[in-house]
């Protein structure tokens, strides 16, 4: 499985989605389901602007996650 860790990110900066969403042009909707998890496709342009934004690598924005059995 893969896991956005945008809330934590967001959380550690102490940013909010309308705030990430004007600063980087991104879509209030699509940065709202990153943040809860919800998102099943995010374009790459959105995932670069994000990282760059936050000043993170993709690796520290997604990770993969290996469901228990």
């Amino acid at each position: 499985m893969v896991k956005c860790n945008l809330s934590r990110i967001m959380g550690e900066k102490r940013l909010k989605i309308a705030d990430v969403s004007r600063d980087t042009d991104v879509n209030r909707g699509t940065i709202t389901r990153m943040y809860n998890e919800e998102a099943t496709r995010v374009d790459l342009e959105v995932v670069e602007k994000l990282c760059l934004y936050l000043d993170i690598e993709v690796g520290d924005l997604y990770e993969i996650v290996k469901e228990e059995e």
